[in-house]
């Protein structure tokens, strides 16, 4: 078993490797601006919208990619401060004023991490919509910052038994270009599983007793998102 995990984490290491050069123009360049953001909204562009509010000291929730009263309440605060319609509704106008300060991801991660992590989250959830796909990698995410798991992206992904597709040959396949936005997307704090342990699809899942007795948080798509 020891081998076939080293054999496993050479084969990730060298394919990596030799795919840096997709990653050079995966910099977290995401932006607010290209929809109307109100209360209700997520997606990686709300997590941006509420990095910049942070960064002006008039967001102070968790940086989750929901656009909820908490975000709200700071961009009708951002209007009144900059003499602009205080709705509450990030459009064009409020956007154009917001500062252009560099994007924060959620942790320190190299490129070859955030390979990985879209490598997991294609293997695991490429038939998913993008916010089932961003979910994937939010979970591992989660699981880094959790005192219950191991303290790195690496790590996390290459405990054993965790991941079916790095036991069935999944994660071999080079991830789509969504895959990799997913991974940015769940970097820069887009989390729609609200802090979400584990997942599972309940219809393939071979094995769920362990996990039968935790709290649900949400259902996304195929998978079941728990803590």
């Amino acid at each position: 078993m020891k081998l076939k995990k080293l054999i496993l984490l050479i084969m990730i290491i060298m394919l990596a490797l030799f795919s840096n050069i997709m990653l050079v123009q995966a910099d977290y360049n995401l932006s607010p601006g290209d929809r109307v953001l109100r209360i209700g909204d997520e997606g990686a562009d709300v997590a941006v919208l509420q990095q910049k509010l942070a960064n002006l000291n008039l967001y102070i929730g968790k940086i989750d990619g929901i656009f909820g009263s908490g975000t709200e309440r700071a961009v009708r605060e951002f209007q009144q401060k900059n003499e602009l319609t205080a709705d509450g509704i990030a459009g064009e106008k409020t956007i154009k004023v917001l500062p252009g300060e560099k994007l924060i991801s959620r942790m320190d991660a190299s490129r070859d991490d955030i390979l990985l992590l879209a490598r997991i989250i294609h293997g695991e959830a490429r038939g998913e919509d993008f916010k089932g796909m961003v979910a994937v990698g939010a979970v591992i995410l989660n699981r880094v910052e959790s005192g219950d798991f191991p303290n790195s992206i690496r790590e996390v992904i290459l405990q054993q038994g965790q991941f079916s597709c790095l036991i069935d040959g999944q994660a071999h396949y080079y991830p789509s270009e969504k895959s990799i936005n997913a991974a940015k997307a769940a970097m820069l704090g887009y989390d729609p599983t609200y802090g979400a342990l584990y997942f599972y699809n309940p219809r393939v899942a071979t094995n769920t007793r362990w996990i039968s007795g935790r709290p649900v948080v949400i259902k996304i798509g195929n998978h079941l998102f728990a803590r």
